[in-house]
């Protein structure tokens, strides 16, 4: 997996036109550090493999000084794209092997499924697990072991979280390195600073030691400066997107609900009043390499911190789509009971209608790193116990899976609230269709996987929570790893945290949506125009079956192909869209989105033919990203920061609110009119919304 990933990151740098030359720019700090621990790591290894009885004896120290210490000297060089991910992965790896004395620990069913046996081992480095999970499995590290089975012909082998994260850091790394452009004079280095042509906290000793206050645009448009300075932070990331219904902490399946509302706040970075150099002075790059490295997804590529929480969010979404399928199997096999599945989800959609409001004040308050932070590993504990307490009692599933989805609604708008301070603001709109791609690939790849997973573990499915779990910790560890520039306050914080302070900042935070009329009257016609979300994640199931003739593709297959659909439409759109969508007015791309999305809904609602639906389904996806998008952007430039969480929570809950009644109500209609009308009429509802909005001068001119 290792030598995979450099060599896809050496690959694709190539043909990105990266220059060969540009390693000898790279200035890595403590090099001796990490060729050291290197070097410890493999001698410690051979030297126990032809019987050096002091290196058998202190092999767990060895180990234990040999992974620490090339973690410390990856996180030592963290400002440079993809190190951070290697050193959370040598981490990982680096704690499954010391908690094991020295050994690294190996499932032998994921041996077994790529046809491997034990005798293909390294005998002094690996040892088996337990086959049957329990306790003694989770003592042995087991979540974070080589149990990930890759059943590639000639690459058959099975590695471990830690190894994915290595072989994706390195990869990125490699091609960071090829791509980054490098001053005409070749007298800059590559890793000095977060990405050449500004300064970082890093470079500058700013490292979360002074204030650093942002700018922020008021409700009415103007902007207000603080008084106490200006901010002298570079660059950063944003990937908070505006998601779909959330279930377990991550998205339900379908179609996206684009107006979940993860918004992030605009955030003027004053780097050019401070006298520092802004960003896009580099004059416009004649060289293939130049031009790619200046391409928007590019630029947040080779930012190290918005990578290195892109991966950690895209593996953690990933092991929610496995949690997901997981859920629903464990649930359905222990009471055979749909409707005990169903109620499954409902206790998942709960918190959202019940705290969404509350939660976004509070996140107001707090730390929002340290959020972030707690909220996963919250989230990864909660998971971890949903396999025991279904051994016991099925129905004591319930109150972990509200409690996931409850932990998660304070994360949600924690991640917009700090995300802006991050990435440049000319790139808000490229890093809202980077997410997206992220959410798509989390989709495209986890549920084919999971499905895959769920059926390779059979009476095992419990590691399918505890590898999700696992993937909590790793975000966790990665959003800690992060610098994320403090914010200055436009108001004093709260006193107190009685039941009436937080009622009035709540309702301090409708008022601010309320009397923001670009964002108020988005809000409204996404009410509206959102309840064909609602309608298609509750009847594609319905559709596939009642309406569709078979021809071509049968049931079920041709639910899983509109599925597929969807995904493939929102990869298209959050690419386009990401990257084009900066050059025109938001206003008409919203208004065209649900337009075409409610077209094209009722067009797929009409047709009995699975190739026409599977073109429609893709049109709608598509035109769902040509909303979700600009709707984001338009937040993260009109929201205060210290406004954010609020008005994410209260927006949040009028859309989820809106698509859940539209779930039910399409349920009900199906049944007596055909989930082929429904969808009929639902996409025509979006449409007309899409024209009102035509009308409205606050969406249309915004």
């Amino acid at each position: 997996m290792l030598i995979g990933g450099l060599i896809l990151g050496f690959a694709f740098g190539l043909v990105a036109g990266g220059r060969v030359a540009n390693f000898g720019h790279v200035r890595f700090h403590w090099v001796w550090l990490i060729v050291g621990a290197v070097a410890l790591r493999y001698l410690t290894e051979e030297a126990i493999r032809i019987g050096i009885a002091p290196a058998e004896a202190l092999r767990m120290p060895l180990y234990a000084l040999a992974f620490g210490a090339l973690t410390a000297g990856l996180w030592l060089n963290r400002q440079m794209p993809g190190l951070l991910v290697a050193a959370i992965g040598v981490l990982v790896n680096g704690v499954a092997v010391t908690v094991n004395a020295g050994w690294m620990p190996v499932w032998g069913p994921s041996l077994q499924l790529v046809g491997l046996s034990q005798s293909d081992l390294v005998v002094s480095f690996h040892r088996l697990l337990p086959e049957t999970l329990g306790l003694p499995f989770l003592l042995q590290a087991g979540p974070i072991g080589d149990l990930l089975p890759i059943p590639l012909p000639y690459l058959a082998n099975v590695a471990s979280l830690g190894d994915a994260f290595i072989a994706v850091g390195l990869g990125w790394f490699v091609f960071a390195t090829l791509v980054q452009p490098v001053p005409a004079t070749e007298t800059g280095t590559i890793g000095s600073t977060g990405r050449l042509g500004r300064r970082t906290p890093e470079a500058s000793g700013e490292a979360g030691g002074g204030l650093q206050v942002f700018t922020h645009p008021t409700p009415s448009g103007g902007v207000v400066r603080p008084a106490t300075g200006l901010a002298v932070a570079g660059t950063s990331a944003q990937v908070g997107a505006l998601e779909r219904p959330l279930i377990l902490g991550g998205a339900a399946g379908g179609v996206r609900t684009g107006d979940a509302a993860e918004a992030v706040a605009g955030a003027g970075l004053a780097a050019e009043a401070a006298g520092l150099e802004p960003a896009g002075a580099i004059a416009r790059p004649a060289t293939v390499a130049g031009r790619v490295a200046a391409h928007p997804y590019v630029r947040l590529a080779l930012d190290a911190r918005f990578s290195a929480l892109w991966l950690g969010q895209l593996v953690s979404l990933i092991g929610d789509r496995i949690n997901q399928i997981a859920l629903a199997v464990l649930v359905l096999s222990a009471t055979g009971s749909p409707l005990a599945v169903g109620l499954t989800f409902l206790a998942a959609t709960l918190p959202n209608l019940l705290f969404g409001p509350f939660a976004g004040t509070f996140v107001d308050r707090w730390n929002q790193k340290r959020v972030l932070v707690v909220s996963d590993l919250l989230r990864g504990g909660l998971v971890l116990l949903i396999p025991a307490a279904a051994s016991r009692q099925i129905y004591l599933v319930y109150p972990l899976v509200f409690g996931v989805t409850t932990v998660s609604i304070f994360f949600r708008p924690a991640r917009a609230a700090v995300l802006p301070r991050l990435v440049d603001r000319d790139d808000l709109n490229p890093a809202n269709g980077a997410l997206w791609t992220a959410e798509t690939i989390a989709d495209l790849v986890g549920y084919p996987l999971a499905g895959a997973f769920v059926a390779f573990l059979g009476t095992s499915i419990a590691i399918a929570f505890w590898l999700d779990s696992a993937s909590y910790v790793v975000s966790a560890l990665l959003i800690a790893s992060i610098l994320i520039p403090p914010l200055a306050k436009r108001v004093g914080p709260a006193v107190g945290s009685t039941v009436r302070a937080v009622l009035r900042e709540t309702t301090d935070g409708w008022s601010f949506l309320r009397h923001q009329p670009t964002l108020f009257a988005n809000t409204l016609i996404s009410v509206v125009g959102q309840l064909t979300l609602g309608a298609t994640i509750a009847l594609t199931i319905v559709y596939a079956h009642d309406v569709l003739d078979g021809r071509y593709i049968d049931y079920p297959q041709n639910y899983a192909a509109i599925d597929t659909a969807f995904g493939f439409g929102s990869l298209i759109g959050g690419i386009v869209i990401g990257a084009l969508g900066v050059r025109r007015r938001k206003g008409p791309l919203i208004i065209g989105g649900y337009l075409a999305m409610g077209l094209a809904v009722a067009a797929m609602g009409a047709t009995d033919n699975v190739l026409a639906a599977l073109a429609f389904a893709t049109v709608a996806s598509v035109a769902n990203m040509a909303f979700v998008i600009p709707t984001q952007t338009l937040f993260q430039e009109l929201t205060p920061p210290d406004m954010l969480g609020r008005a994410i929570g209260i927006r949040f809950s009028l859309i989820y609110g809106a698509l859940t009644a539209a779930m039910a109500i399409s349920g009900v209609a199906a049944d007596r009119i055909g989930a082929g009308t429904v969808l009929i009429g639902f996409g025509l509802l979006t449409g007309v919304a899409g024209v009102t909005g035509a009308f409205i001068p606050a969406v249309r001119d915004s």
